[in-house]
């Protein structure tokens, strides 16, 4: 049996992980914006003036949200549909594109899925026992 105090390492631990998974990428989105816009447009994304930045906002306050424990199920779920559109649209494996790796985008994609899943299942553990800096839910 794990101990609690084992077990609330754990998952703070796999929170903030999972937090930090997100608010990294957000940085260099708008340290690569450019680059991230013209990724986008590659892969035929539509209205990327408007998504990058709304993707920008949700990664990086949804990532310090996680990190800290605040409101964990709620961003854990939007961060899950987020991580799911952009498999969808970003890690297309099946379509080809000049200059992209086929097999980097099913590596991204598979790798998504495992986020997503942790995503899920975090979603789905706000009574297990986790250090939060704020105490509350």
């Amino acid at each position: 049996m794990v101990s609690e105090s084992k077990m609330t390492f754990a998952v703070t631990l796999g929170r903030f992980l999972l937090g930090l998974y997100f608010f990294l990428p957000g940085i260099s989105k708008i340290t690569g914006y450019a680059d991230t816009l013209g990724y986008m447009s590659l892969h035929n994304i539509p209205l990327p003036e408007v998504l990058l930045p709304v993707t920008i906002v949700l990664q990086v306050v949804g990532g310090v949200m996680l990190m800290l424990g605040l409101r964990v199920g709620q961003v854990a779920l939007a961060l899950a549909a987020l991580t799911l559109v952009i498999n969808l649209g970003m890690h297309d494996f099946w379509n080809l594109y000049e200059g992209v790796s086929q097999a980097h985008e099913t590596q991204n994609f598979v790798k998504n899925l495992a986020i997503l899943a942790g995503l899920l299942v975090l979603s789905g553990a706000e009574d297990l026992p986790q250090h939060r800096l704020f105490g509350g839910r």
